[in-house]
Formats: structure tokens, C-alpha cells, sequence
């Protein structure tokens, strides 16, 4: 991704430690969290330093290489972390498997985390293909560079449109409690992509008025059925979208596909905490008696989905 017209990646290991930008401070900071331990990276990881399912899933992955003397402890380990992305688990699974048949830790990290960019890479190749010239697209929540090391998923078919010359347009859902639709917008700012960020609820009423023409979303687990998880808030756009006769995307690489659960009820939903709600930049923002509840995902059911776009290409069904 593009920072002051720079490359650069959300997250690289370097010097036995692992770099990661700071999402809690940006877009107002540019600040790099060093993790020198694995106790570090769960951290990192549970705080939300770094988030998007496929940019935690690398995350993990270098928390192996500082945890590979004791693989089974460090693996449990980060998958206590945060429960719904499947990346997370995929790989320390991954990595578990190549230490244990010797493999040097960190090549094996390295080649886990340029895969995924890799298939970051080609959903935007294959998304592109469904973006007109004109086009106003509507996200929800961030799933660009910042989620997945470099690219994106819902992120880089549209880095791909824009970079072929067509004009587009994106709306970035603010997506609260975290406010992700800023670092979309950020990203996107900093790539010259013309974007504005609308509150959650007025998602619909861009819809009805004829403003949306594509839906693309990230995902955070996606069942066998096609049922899937994603940032709290996403259902309720798939139904409007489709109420609306607007095609919804999900793009999201195979290391989000959990092969092992048949649909959306057997995926775990994390209850984060209730302070995210409660307090803004430090500033309590509700009274001592308010009781709240704060659940990160919600899950779509398939039949909301117009397509899967993934590394292989455009998945209907």
C-alpha cells in the first residue's frame, strides 16, 4: 500500500521482532508497535493493533517463529486470541505443521505471509472484473492493506479498477464502535481513490436513492455452505442490498474458508469489550448506568450473496 507515496506493509518481521503500524493511533498517528515476544503479539492481537483476519493470521504467524520452542504452548497461545477470524487458526496450523517437519520457522513464516498477499493480489485481479467505469461502491468496515499485510481483499478489486483508469467512487461505512470505515478512507486517500465515510444507518438510504451500484465486503470466517462472519453490521447491508437489487460481494482468500463447520450457527461470534462503546479517544461518552452490549460480528446467510471473489476467481456458489 501507498503511505506519503511510499510503499510500505502493515505488518514485516524484522531483527527477531515483529513491526506491525499501530491501527489504534492511526489515522491521526503513524506509529510501529514492536513486539518482541509472543506475549507481544497476543497483545497486539487481542488490543487490536493489528486487525483484519488475514493480517492477524500473519501476525500469528511470525508469533510461531518467536514461540517455536515450545510450538503447542504458543499455539494455544494466539489462538485464545479472538475467536471468529479463521486466518488465526489457519495459520498456526500452518505453521505448527512446517515446524514440526523441520522447516525453518521463520522461511516458513515468510512464505505463509507472501502467499497471502499474493492472493490478495489476484482477488484484485479477478474483482476488478465487476467494477464498472463510474461505479459507486459501498464497504464496511476495513479490509484493505491495513487487514491483510499489502492489497486487501474488499479493497484491492477497487486499488485495481482505479489503478486501470475507471472512475469510481467509494462510500466507507464508519462501522462503528472501532470506526474501520476511517482507515478504509485513509487508505484510500492515500491512493487518490475519491471516497466519503457515511454513519452505518445511512448505507440504506444511499441505496434506495439509486447511489450504490456494488457492495464489497471482507469476511473474517466463511462456513462450507457460504454462510459467513464479518465486522457487526454487515447483515444488515446484505439484506438492504438485496432488498435494492444491488449485487453484494465477498471477497476474502482461502485461508478465510472453514471447511470444518457446515454453516453460520457454528461460528463462534466474539463479545468484545463493553468500554469500546462506552468510551471515544479516552472520553467516556454514556452515563455510569448505561448498560450496553458489544458483539465485533454478525453472520450473513449465503443466499444474500451474489459471489465469493477469491484468489481462484468468482465463486457463485
Amino acid at each position: 500500500m501507498k503511505i506519503d507515496g511510499k510503499d510500505k506493509r502493515s505488518l514485516w518481521f524484522e531483527g527477531g521482532r515483529l513491526k506491525l503500524i499501530d491501527q489504534r493511533k492511526l489515522p491521526y498517528s503513524l506509529e510501529i508497535f514492536v513486539a518482541k515476544s509472543v506475549d507481544n503479539v497476543v497483545f497486539a492481537i487481542n488490543e487490536m493493533v493489528v486487525r483484519g483476519a488475514p493480517a492477524i493470521g500473519a501476525a500469528a504467524a511470525y508469533g510461531m517463529v518467536m514461540g517455536s520452542q515450545d510450538i503447542i504452548k504458543t499455539e494455544k497461545k494466539l489462538q485464545q486470541t479472538r475467536p471468529t477470524a479463521f486466518d488465526l487458526f489457519y495459520a498456526t496450523s500452518y505453521m505448527k505443521n512446517a515446524i514440526e517437519k523441520g522447516i525453518c520457522p521463520l522461511i516458513a513464516a515468510e512464505e505463509y505471509v507472501e502467499g497471502i498477499i499474493n492472493r490478495c493480489r489476484k482477488i484484485g485481479r479477478h474483482g476488478e472484473k465487476l467494477i464498472s467505469d463510474n461505479s459507486k461502491i459501498l464497504t464496511h468496515c476495513n479490509a484493505g492493506a491495513l487487514a491483510t499485510v499489502d492489497y486487501g481483499t474488499a479493497l484491492a478489486p477497487i486499488r485495481a479498477a482505479h489503478a486501470k483508469g475507471k472512475k469510481i467512487f467509494v462510500y466507507a461505512d464508519e462501522t462503528r464502535p472501532r470506526c474501520q470505515g476511517l482507515l478504509t478512507a485513509w487508505e484510500l486517500k492515500q491512493e487518490g481513490i475519491p471516497n466519503s465515510i457515511i454513519v452505518d444507518n445511512a448505507a440504506g438510504y444511499y441505496m434506495q436513492k439509486g447511489e450504490i451500484d456494488i457492495v464489497i465486503v471482507g469476511a473474517d470466517r466463511i462456513a462450507k455452505n457460504g454462510d459467513f462472519a464479518n465486522k457487526i453490521g454487515t447483515y444488515e447491508k446484505a439484506i438492504v442490498a438485496k432488498e435494492n437489487s444491488i449485487p453484494f460481494y465477498v471477497a476474502a482468500p482461502e485461508s478465510t474458508f472453514d471447511q470444518s463447520i457446515e454453516n453460520g450457527s457454528k461460528i463462534t461470534i466474539e463479545e468484545r469489550n463493553k468500554e469500546e462503546l462506552i468510551y471515544v479517544n479516552g472520553k467516556r461518552i454514556m452515563p455510569e448506568w448505561a448498560s450496553v452490549k458489544n458483539p465485533a460480528f454478525d453472520i450473513t446467510p449465503k443466499k444474500y450473496v451474489t459471489g465469493y471473489i477469491t484468489e481462484r476467481g468468482i465463486i457463485k456458489k
